[in-house]
């Protein structure tokens, strides 16, 4: 992490190409860093000029006195990769490249950014950009870019692939008095990425919410993982351009990066505990309200307006992206009466009337506060002779600072208007509360903390346990590799049957007939209503020859339909290969929902799962939901409630409603098939039959392929690692289960510490840590497998009535840092089971896992009280550093 250090935290900079040419971004560069009063050595480096604004130029990169922490290369791109090199020699270790056109492959196949960043990576250099607006960090008044706008010092990091949104948003927080805590141009993202930003900003005192705008992902699995890390104690919001097909190959152009699926980085999203915002004009509100918010408590919105009009617009914004109005209660409604004309609303919208002075303004906002009827209040005002804009806002202001509970919600405010209603939303920016110009700017604003707190939860959501999951892995392996043998790719229904059946779907039986007589002849075995099918490895789309003939209902009808879809093909594909016909008996279809279930393959995120309404025509862009394996129930769910609310499965008014877990149960078996069987590259089931709690799969294809690699590093998430599970014995002969820890674990995990002393959890914490809520446990049992391991030791006991019931005895962490070089280690053990060897058997798991994973070393803390860890940190290796003076014993273990 030296690279990302010397770039946020750099106490020296050189600025290459500097130029006393006002026109040059080397000026620009240099201007901005002195009007920034930077406090370290600023280092012009020019063969042109004795002196750069003012200050002692230096002819080349090695006559600098001294290494810089950063340098800023202004120069041609066609220059940079000799530049970088001379930068690497010289010992500097972070750089930002602001040419463009790098990205284009010259001759000798390679382009001059792929150059420059393996020359960089040689000399363990961090490189930003190229085509990179630069830098600021305000808090170090350091402006390091070309930007014609400084940024005030604040609380929100930003961190963008395109210049031209930096210096928009640089413009509009000016005006808003928005300041920042960092300021990063990444340009084209050769090195420096959003993960590595992310994992290093969710550890800064000064950032409280981070901003991204993104073009592409290049890593998926380490953003995604980085992201997840960081939306636990950071607010993170994300633009995404790219929404569409055209604008996608837009963004693709623009950095290079894979263009993706965008519902797929929306899913993405969401996983990940992020809020995604979708254009420029809710991203200023969204900007607006993290400057100002505090979190979240519910999602009840109380309306308090001097204007019917307005209040109505903004609860149609509300009902339009699925808010919640909160409900006045008796006791409020009957004080609000007491104050406001006898017209007035009597419910939330709270309308005080039009001809509403300061006063009544100030006495129903006082009521509201005393009450608990709502979790955030957006106060509306429209133009008024008898409520003065300014003097309503500045009043305003004083009872909201002046009142104790105003900080237990959220305050958004809408003044209308322009000239003067502008001076009053600065009024209450500047107070700390949040001001929009429109009313759905507002509801869209305070829809985004919703949306925000709704991904928090599912981020956290404890998921309800499937079990375990009746499949047969390596027969499927089997069906699958004998079928690449033969040269088939594209597996149709009767091929895919025996691959569903062995996760435990139900199929419909199909039978294989050689000709229109033997398919009449399995009609009558198998009985009426049949459907007949064409088997063609040339012709994909059966639909293209009209291949599909359903509810035949005599011998007859079946043998004249199977003539007559083998009379098309040979007059339309008259080459086209034909493995004859597939007969299946009707499925009744009758009171149930056809729907339609798919894995895509997606450029950046892998594997995906899409789900919708079944189809002739199906849009993946519009119609389908998208949740990125693996999944749990609770994701499953998440899933499945999505598509509903956003219309991409219809609750239809049938005998039997949709069975959202059976529904759910199914995803997960398909999660599970895509991450077992990596030679699955695509598979549709169009349709599944949804009737009640039956899902049945109607036709099924799927394409395949040979596959020798990770199967894991397919994944964008890394899935639960069964490999690690294992069987051993303690010293008293007894077995015990040592397995990777899961989100289902946590109530478990709550009982497992509530067996843990008092001192032994200090030991543990270096606190008196009291008892675990929620949060604290999903932060022990949501872990990333990527980066965080936790394996519990777990034992079987039988309860009362005779049911066993799996406990954890003791578990052991360890938690890697972004490069994979050294990972910290915690082990805990029940405290009445000292003793019996579990803590060397868990010490040596970790040991053994973090070898494989490649890491340097192991680091870990405790208290010279603990006496037993120490020892057993000893007997294994570890170096042992007692410092008496702090309390504390550091050990380290060497890996390599």
């Amino acid at each position: 992490m030296e690279g990302i250090d010397k770039l946020l935290k750099p106490t020296s900079i050189t600025v290459i190409g500097a130029s006393d040419n006002p026109s040059r971004a080397g000026n620009v560069v240099i201007r901005n860093l002195l009007s920034g009063s930077f406090h370290g050595p600023i280092m012009p480096v020019t063969p042109k000029y004795d002196a750069v604004a003012g200050v002692l130029a230096y002819p080349t990169i090695e006559s600098l006195p001294r290494i810089p922490d950063l340098a800023i290369v202004c120069t041609n791109a066609h220059r940079n990769v000799e530049i970088i090199r001379q930068l690497g020699e010289k010992g500097v270790k972070a750089a930002i490249v602001l040419a463009a056109g790098m990205n284009v492959i010259s001759s000798d196949g390679e382009t001059e950014e792929a150059k420059m960043f393996e020359v960089a990576k040689s000399y363990n250099m961090r490189l930003v950009g190229p085509n990179s607006m630069g830098l600021i960090l305000p808090w170090l008044n350091l402006n390091a870019s070309f930007s014609p706008i400084a940024a005030n010092k604040g609380n929100i990091a930003f961190i963008s692939q395109s210049a031209a949104v930096c210096t928009t948003i640089l413009d509009w927080a000016k005006n808003k008095s928005i300041g920042f805590s960092t300021f990063l141009s990444l340009g084209d993202a050769c090195d420096i990425n959003f993960a590595e930003l992310l994992d290093t900003l969710c550890r800064d005192s000064k950032t409280e919410a981070i901003l991204l705008y993104i073009d592409s992902v290049k890593d998926a699995r380490r953003f995604m993982s980085a992201a997840r890390a960081a939306a636990r104690n950071r607010r993170i919001l994300v633009l995404k351009s790219g929404r569409t097909p055209l604008g996608s190959t837009a963004a693709h152009l623009h950095t290079g990066g894979q263009p993706g699926l965008d519902a797929v980085y929306d899913a993405a999203i969401r996983r990940s505990g992020m809020l995604r915002v979708h254009n420029t004009h809710e991203l200023f509100a969204a900007v607006e309200t993290l400057a100002h918010s505090v979190p979240l408590r519910g999602e009840r919105l109380a309306i308090i307006t001097n204007g019917g009009g307005p209040a109505i617009m903004a609860v149609d914004a509300l009902s339009d992206r699925g808010g919640r109005l909160a409900q006045l209660s008796a006791e409020t409604t009957s004080k609000l009466s007491k104050i406001l004309p006898s017209c007035w609303s009597n419910s939330n919208p709270i309308d005080i009337i039009g001809d509403a002075d300061i006063s009544r303004y100030e006495e129903s906002i006082k009521i509201l506060l005393d009450s608990d009827d709502f979790d955030a209040l957006l106060i509306m005002h429209s133009p008024s002779a008898i409520a003065p804009g300014q003097d309503t806002a500045q009043r305003l202001v004083k009872v909201l600072n002046e009142h104790p509970r105003t900080r237990k919600f959220n305050i958004l405010t809408n003044w209308a208007g322009e000239d003067q209603a502008v001076v009053s939303r600065k009024i209450f920016t500047e107070a700390g509360f949040p001001a929009y110009r429109t009313p759905e700017s507002a509801v869209s604003a305070f829809m985004h903390l919703v949306e925000y707190r709704r991904n928090q939860k599912q981020l956290m959501e404890t998921p309800v346990s499937y079990g375990e999951i009746q499949a047969n892995p390596n027969h499927v392996h089997d069906v699958l590799n004998h079928l690449l043998a033969q040269g088939i790719s594209y597996l149709e229904t009767h091929e895919v049957r025996p691959v569903l059946e062995s996760y435990g779907f139900k199929t419909l039986p199909t039978w294989i007939a050689t000709d229109p007589a033997e398919a009449a002849h399995i009609a009558e075995q198998i009985g009426y209503p049949v459907a007949v099918k064409l088997r063609s490895p040339d012709i994909l789309h059966k639909s293209e020859v009209h291949g599909v003939m359903l509810h035949l209902r005599t011998a007859t009808e079946v043998a004249n339909g199977a003539q007559a879809i083998l009379d098309r093909v040979s007059l339309d594909y008259p080459d086209a290969r034909i493995d004859g016909l597939l007969v299946q008996r009707m499925a009744k279809r009758s009171g149930a929902q056809e729907l339609r279930v798919s894995v895509y393959n997606d450029d950046v995120f892998g594997p995906v799962i899409l789900m919708g309404e079944d189809a002739g025509e199906w849009n993946i862009h519009k119609d389908a939901a998208v949740a990125i394996p693996p999944l749990n129930m609770a994701l499953a769910r998440y899933m499945v409630i999505n598509a509903i609310k956003t219309g991409k499965i219809k609750q239809r008014n049938l005998p039997e409603r949709l069975d959202i877990p059976a529904l759910c149960k199914l995803l997960v078996k398909i999660s599970q098939l895509i991450i077992d069987c990596p030679e699955i590259k695509t598979f549709d089931i169009h349709p599944l039959l949804a009737a009640g709690d039956e899902m049945t799969v109607i036709d099924a294809s799927m394409t395949i392929r040979t596959f020798d690699g990770d199967k894991q590093a397919r994944l964008a998430i890394r899935p639960y690692p069964k490999e690690y599970e294992e069987e051993v014995a303690l010293k008293d002969g007894s077995r015990i289960m040592l397995r990777p820890i899961l989100p289902e674990d946590e109530p478990k995990h709550a009982d497992f510490i509530s067996q843990v002393s008092v001192d032994d959890l200090y030991k543990r914490f270096f606190s008196d840590v009291g008892e675990f809520n929620h949060e604290a446990l999903a932060n022990f049992t949501q872990i990333d497998f990527d980066r965080e391991m936790a394996f519990v030791a777990t034992r079987e006991i039988v309860k009362e009535n005779g049911d066993k019931e799996e406990t954890i005895i003791g578990v052991s962490r360890a938690l890697s840092d972004p490069d994979n070089i050294e990972a910290e280690f915690a082990i805990l053990v029940r405290s009445d089971l000292k003793g019996i060897g579990l803590g060397s058997i868990l010490m040596n798991k970790i040991i053994r896992y973090c070898r494989e994973k490649g890491l340097k070393r192991i680091t870990g803390m405790t208290m010279p009280a603990n006496r037993g860890m120490v020892m057993l940190a000893q007997k294994v290796g570890f170096e042992i550093d007692v410092q008496m003076e702090d309390g504390v014993v550091e050990m380290l273990l060497p890996l390599d």
